[in-house]
């Protein structure tokens, strides 16, 4: 029987888990935009082509992630990208964050950090 490694959250491993958030974001940007296009479209149909291959990639780069991280400290960050939601809202289609959003923000950078400090 092999003895399991504590798995510990190392800095390029946090790095590779933000990243994965990022790009897991953008099937949302894809996704906005394809709601803009006639239903059945070529646009829409590319959208949407393009929301399963990012899905699809981000599937493959998750389970890669939780042989490095307790999968309780990866679900725990997976909020932040609510928060990428959030730029890209922002920088692709004009929205604008609140106040409310930027305190949300903190809310939910603080309940990562607990919960990640608190595991180890």
């Amino acid at each position: 029987m092999r003895s399991r490694a504590k798995k510990q959250l190392t800095l390029p491993v946090f790095l590779a888990l933000q990243l994965s958030l990022l790009f897991s974001s953008l099937s949302g940007v894809t996704s906005k935009m394809a709601a803009r296009e006639p239903f059945f479209s070529l646009k829409w149909i590319a959208y949407y082509g393009t929301v399963l291959v990012i899905l699809f990639g981000y599937a493959i780069v998750w389970q890669q992630i939780l042989k490095y991280v307790p999968l309780t400290v990866a679900y725990a960050n997976k909020p932040v990208g609510l928060l990428w939601g959030m730029v890209w809202g922002r920088l692709l289609f004009g929205e604008r964050i609140t106040w409310n959003m930027l305190v949300g923000a903190l809310i939910i950078f603080a309940g990562i950090y607990l919960m990640v400090t608190e595991y180890e």
